[in-house]
Parts: structure tokens; C-alpha cells; sequence
């Protein structure tokens, strides 16, 4: 005799099965890795140097889409408040280049800094982490 949680399991065991089915070229919603873009910076971490506590000091991270097929930036995140970016939310086309703007305000800081800004986008390496380092002086040790 067949018990309910024995057709729920067949059931739940059918449908992940089912959704873990590969699908053909042709139904395939995702772009081939040959439409795929590819997002490269010149530079991936920026030293601001020694810089007074107080001051902002911006830098911008240039990038290219080497790919194939169109770059779009989904988010450009830091890790804390006191960094700020400005970035394109248009698509950049293969051999096109972009930039993303981070300003660090340095008020309330002192010693090394190092902070990251992580970009999210489409490309064939969806996460990039990038990074600014400065040493901020106060009034005590500059």
C-alpha cells in the first residue's frame, strides 16, 4: 500500500529532477558564452597615498567589455558609507570602455585605510572587487 509521504517524495523527486533537465541551443533563454561580455580594468586597486583626515580624494576606474556581447553594470557596492561611486547604468558595447567614479571621504578616519567597491555585471566574471588604500594623517601624526 502506497502512503502519502511516499507520493509526495516520488512527486518532489520527479518535479527537481524535471527542473534540473538540461535544455537544447535552440531553448535556451541564456546567451552562449561567445555573446558573452567581458569587463577588464586598467587597475584594480588605487593608492591615494597620505592624505589629510577631512579630505576627499577621488579616483576613476576605467574598464573595457573585451567580449562579445553587451556589458551591463548591475551594481558597483563599497564596503562602508564613507566611499561613493558613479558608474554608467547604460550598456557598453563590445570594444567600448567605461568608468566608475569612487570618492572617499576620509572625515573620521585615521591610520591605512582599505576599502573595496565590488561591481556586479553580466559579464563571463560577474563580480570584480576593486580597491582604494590610503594612509589618512590627523593632527598627531602628520
Amino acid at each position: 500500500m502506497i502512503r502519502t509521504g511516499q507520493i509526495l517524495f516520488v512527486i518532489f523527486a520527479f518535479s527537481f529532477l524535471m527542473s534540473c533537465r538540461g535544455k537544447t541551443s535552440t531553448g535556451n533563454a541564456l546567451a552562449s558564452s561567445s555573446d558573452t561580455a567581458v569587463i577588464e580594468f586598467e587597475e584594480y586597486e588605487h593608492d591615494f597615498g597620505k592624505i589629510i583626515a577631512g579630505e576627499k580624494v577621488a579616483t576613476i576606474f576605467k574598464f573595457k567589455n573585451t567580449g562579445k556581447g553587451p556589458l551591463m553594470l548591475n551594481s558597483v557596492t563599497t564596503s562602508c558609507g564613507c566611499t561613493v561611486s558613479k558608474y554608467s547604468t547604460k550598456p557598453i558595447l563590445p570594444g567600448d570602455s567605461g568608468t566608475i567614479e569612487v570618492i572617499f571621504d576620509s572625515g573620521g578616519y585615521n591610520g591605512m585605510q582599505r576599502k573595496t567597491v565590488t561591481v556586479r555585471s553580466n559579464a563571463s566574471n560577474p563580480y570584480v572587487m576593486l580597491q582604494i588604500k590610503a594612509e589618512v594623517l590627523t593632527g598627531k601624526n602628520n
